[in-house]
């Protein structure tokens, strides 16, 4: 490939200087000036350059703002048409039996790479798009069975993969910026909309009852999915999560052998935390006060611990409502996720500074020893308790614990809880003699 003679020379007679620049010359440096005043480059591969992003029209552009969503509907509906249906899922289960090559003793049907291909050419077109070579590459290498797989395997994946493509596009008609996420008046919505085909949730839920339960639905959805608090969601992330799906199998009617309390958004654990904010609100205001938040869980949070919160948590009037005690509950009942240890660091973090000191571990620890003091039981020297913590963690920097550290040690859940509720603490400080409590 030849240079151009003119990019040569204009970097050729570049002269490059030693001295000094003073603060005033930086000051007045234009990064969009030509590298040669006289002549600026004009290259043509400069026009070639594709163009990469296109900012969405503003919003007093009706006329093209309408145009978008349009455009954006239709593509929807064409990516919809592609969604195999029960009855197409059927087809393809019924000729991968034609084909299967052999069956175990186990009753495991397998297909092999000739079977497979005479699959691909006994469908429709439609399915013909799922049932790829790369699919079947990919399950040979993950078969037991040397050059074969089972024919389930193929099914399965093939479903699932029609249905993640259907949450998708569903999710995809909320996105009102098209730029693929999620706002929580998009995912609201979503919800709203989805109630009536939620078997589970539609036959038993009370009208007034809605906008506790669309609430409480799109408050775990950010919870564990906007951990940087930016007031949306990838749509990407709400699938790959799996959460959707467990809201997605409420409409199948329930089985009465299988607790509904085991699905989060099933109408029995919604209500359970719906009902756990009522029986704290002993004023019925709608609120909970910091007097009323302590009798959460086991009632023993320690004040130190509970006066953080209500310093770094949104309250009205010191008072907290029930968008705010949802993501408390969040944090305190799944202390070993990321997202909740997050939620905790950040109420530890005193200094805001990333990181807990021992002046810090033993500002809460304090909390721990009063109540102690009030249940007349003898006092635990704080080093012990320090040496414990920093030997659990054990960080990076032996005198600093960041939220990283707390994460990959595994043992975030434990530390927390040892320094905020005492009942936690005394579980812990008495695990090799109830280590069922631990």
């Amino acid at each position: 490939m030849e240079l151009d003679p003119d990019l040569i020379e204009e970097f050729t007679n570049l002269k490059v200087s030693t001295r000094p620049i003073s603060a005033e010359e930086l000051a007045n440096f234009d990064v969009n000036a030509p590298l040669r005043q006289r002549n600026a480059i004009d290259h043509p591969s400069y026009k070639t350059i594709p163009k990469f992003f296109q900012a969405p029209p503003p919003p007093e552009d009706t006329i093209r703002q309408n145009l978008r969503k349009e455009a954006h509907s239709l593509f929807l509906h064409q990516k919809s048409e592609e969604l195999l249906d029960s009855n197409e899922l059927n087809e393809l289960w019924s000729t991968l039996e034609e084909h299967v090559t052999q069956t175990t003793s186990a009753n495991e049907q397998l297909i092999d790479f000739d079977a497979y291909f005479l699959v691909q050419g006994a469908v429709s077109g439609k399915i013909r798009k799922y049932v790829t070579a790369r699919l079947l590459g990919t399950l040979l290498v993950l078969s037991p069975h040397p050059g074969l797989v089972e024919i389930v395997s193929v099914f399965n994946y093939i479903m699932r993969k029609s249905w993640l493509k259907q949450g998708r596009i569903g999710l995809s008609f909320y996105d009102e910026a098209g730029q693929g996420y999620l706002r929580e008046t998009d995912m609201e919505q979503y919800i709203i909309d989805l109630i009536p085909s939620l078997a589970q949730i539609r036959d038993c839920m009370e009208p007034s009852f809605q906008p506790f339960y669309v609430c409480t639905v799109v408050k775990r959805f950010f919870f564990f999915l906007d951990v940087q608090h930016r007031g949306r969601i990838r749509i990407r992330d709400v699938l790959e999560s799996g959460m959707l799906s467990e809201l997605l199998d409420l409409r199948e009617t329930a089985d009465p052998m299988d607790p509904q309390g085991q699905n989060p958004f099933s109408m029995a654990a919604v209500l359970g935390v719906y009902q756990n904010y009522l029986s704290l609100d002993k004023d019925h205001n709608g609120m909970l006060s910091k007097k009323e938040l302590a009798d959460y869980g086991s009632g023993t949070l320690t004040a130190i611990f509970l006066d953080r919160v209500f310093e770094e948590c949104r309250t009205y009037e010191v008072q907290m409502d029930y968008k705010t005690f949802l993501d408390f509950f969040l944090a305190m009942d799944n202390r070993k996720s990321p997202q909740a240890l997050q939620y905790l660091f950040r109420i530890l973090d005193v200094g805001h500074r990333g990181y807990l000191t021992v002046p810090t571990l033993h500002f809460f620890f304090k909390g721990i020893q009063e109540k102690m003091k009030s249940q007349n039981e003898d006092p635990v020297n704080f080093e012990d308790i320090n040496n414990e913590i920093f030997d659990m963690v054990k960080p990076k920097d032996p005198c600093k614990i960041t939220l990283q550290d707390l994460i990959k040690s595994g043992q975030g859940e434990t530390v927390v809880s040892i320094l905020i509720e005492f009942h936690k603490f005394w579980a812990y400080e008495n695990r090799e003699e109830n280590p069922q409590n631990v």
